[in-house]
């Protein structure tokens, strides 16, 4: 996990290195002023050397502002590493993730993505600050002070000894018990964005269904939930304080009272206890600084271990070694094909599929929901791969196709259609982003979308807003498959993409296709009889399997499944 992270500080690698040097430079500076205050209090304020004293102020005087130059260099350089490392563990999870394959993608949930990119970065970010600053100065700060005590007075410093070992095991006990708790909350972040998508996403129906009630109890038990781990937590760190407390005033009391015996005998100057009083502070501030950094150290393993698992997750989708770059046609076959969701050989979505399309067909699906319709198309574009069997286009394996080929020619418009924010004309040339306005305007007048964009003010200039949220879902279907046209692909899949359009619209764009777009293979899945009618030949599927397929005057006949459906939705327009 360490390795993966610490892999992505990349070009901050500069600053991540100067800024434990200033950090060690300042702290050493800062552990030699209180032995320069004590030679001012011996050798110039008690013998009355005004001179001496003036000399060595001044220079203490430098020294305090050569350090406190090294610690704003080494807080600048810290902030710009660790910013940096954010950065780019951000951009290398965005750039992950847009490698997945749906299998890949199907293993987190959004919620969870959105934490990582959120919560757990900034605790990575916190800690990674912490570490390069609080400690590389604690670790300096305390051997210097050690060492500066022992020069002092060797027998009072094994107060400091004892100290230490006394503290750390305290906050190592600290450590180990809030592990637990930190790790249960990062993960209890997930729930809670979980929850507030969801009613987010919903509202309209959370309204609709007057369960603002039920929503807000939902979300409250959620964030009890965390705030109960965090308390945990919390109050075991809180013993942190009252023994860093205790721990200094012991010293002090130790120091006092054994530092005035060793002045009484000559064995001890009153700037050397002095000296030792303030390194007293320092070697305890010194142990409550790594204390810290181990806290937050403790809180981020969870984070950079869930990043950690977004960033070494392979894509179950690559590309082979020499990839076929050119799709000659729209003939697809599929040979003995069996698949699962989940890779499991033993629970099958579809199973045992032998299908031939020839280039240009007209190829409609139906079946009932949860038949796995959308599993086979998705096999064609290689979405996702088959665990036995060939998928071929344009009698090639889709395995041995260069993925970007593949996906150019094989243009999909998904059930849940999608709009990102911008104007209509940046929203379809997802399609072609060097296509013309009248190459736009063409595939709009096939889709049926050209007529309602021509009423908006600013037409092809409107602006879409996140989600496609100012548009019907009708109008929101007919950019899609615009959209979708204008990759001027061999294959196109409309995935139960007319469902929102009434049936005249439905069937101007088929008429369409049929008429403007001939040589395209087109496969459309549809819940109604009236989208897939004139389809050269009719799939319907039960089960994750092909039960029957030909036209649909052979499918009335031979397939009961069809003629139920058809009889169906046909019964009310008979009467």
């Amino acid at each position: 996990m360490v390795k993966t992270l610490f892999s992505h500080i990349a070009e901050y690698k500069k600053s991540t290195l100067i800024a434990p040097i200033f950090i060690a430079l300042e702290a050493i500076l800062e552990m030699l002023i209180p032995t320069l205050m004590a030679s001012i209090i011996d050798l110039g304020l008690n013998k009355g050397d005004m001179s001496f004293t003036v000399k060595v102020g001044a220079f203490t005087l430098v020294i305090a502002m050569v350090s406190l130059t090294a610690g704003i260099l080494a807080g600048r350089y810290a902030s710009h590493a660790s910013a940096g490392f954010a950065k780019n563990l951000r951009w290398a999870m965005f750039n992950k993730i847009q490698q997945y394959s749906f299998t890949n993608i199907d293993k987190f949930s959004t919620a969870g993505l959105i934490t990582r990119f959120t919560t757990d970065v900034n605790n990575i970010q916190m800690s990674f600050q912490l570490l390069i600053r609080a400690f590389c100065r604690a670790p300096v700060m305390l051997v210097v002070a050690m060492f500066m005590s022992f020069l002092i007075s060797p027998k009072l410093s094994v107060i400091f000894l004892i100290a230490i070992i006394f503290l750390s095991c305290v906050l190592a006990f600290i450590m180990f018990g809030v592990h637990p708790y930190f790790s249960r909350a990062i993960r209890k972040y997930d729930d809670l964005n979980i929850n507030l998508q969801e009613n987010i996403n919903g509202i309209r129906v959370v309204k609709s269904f007057i369960r603002e009630k039920y929503e807000t109890n939902k979300f409250k038990k959620a964030t009890k939930e965390l705030k109960e781990l965090m308390l945990k937590g919390e109050r075991m760190i809180v013993f942190i304080a009252p023994a860093m407390q205790l721990t200094i005033f012991s010293c002090i009391l130790l120091l006092s009272w054994l530092g005035a015996k060793m002045i009484v005998v000559g064995d001890l100057t009153t700037g050397q206890l002095t000296s030792l009083f303030a390194y007293t502070t320092n070697i305890l501030m010194s142990l409550l600084m790594m204390a810290m950094v181990m806290v937050n150290i403790v809180l981020s393993r969870e984070s950079g271990e869930r990043i950690a698992l977004v960033l070494n997750e392979e894509s179950s989708i690559k590309n082979p070694q020499n990839p076929i770059k050119q799709v000659k046609n729209g003939d697809i076959e599929f040979k003995n094909v069996n698949f699962s969701y989940s890779n499991n050989p033993e629970i099958l979505n579809l199973e045992n599929i032998n299908l031939k399309i020839n280039s240009g067909q007209t190829i409609g699906i139906i079946g009932g929901t949860g038949s796995s319709k959308s599993a086979l198309v998705q096999l064609i574009p290689r979405l996702y791969d088959v665990i036995s069997g060939e998928v071929l286009v344009s009698g090639k394996d889709v395995r041995n196709y260069d993925i970007k080929t593949l996906r150019d020619n094989v243009a999909m418009v998904l059930q849940k259609n999608v709009l990102f924010s911008g104007t209509i004309k940046e929203n379809l040339r997802w399609g072609n982003k060097n296509a013309t306005d009248s190459q736009i305007e063409h595939v709009c007048k096939l889709a049926q979308a050209d007529e309602f964009i021509q009423k908006f003010p600013d037409k092809y200039d409107t602006y879409i807003e996140r989600g496609g949220t100012n548009v019907s879902g009708g109008q929101r279907q007919r950019l899609c498959i615009a959209r979708a046209l204008l990759k001027n692909p061999k294959i196109l899949i409309l995935d139960d993409s007319t469902s929102a359009v009434d049936t005249k619209t439905d069937k101007l764009i088929r008429n369409a296709f049929k008429n403007e777009i001939p040589h395209i293979t087109k496969i459309i899945i549809g819940q109604r009889i009236s989208s897939i009618i004139d389809s050269d030949k009719i799939i319907v599927m039960n089960e994750g399997k092909i039960v029957n397929f030909g036209t649909h005057e052979e499918l009335i006949k031979s397939s009961q499944i069809y003629r139920e459906i058809y009889e169906s939705q046909t019964e009310g327009s008979e009467k």
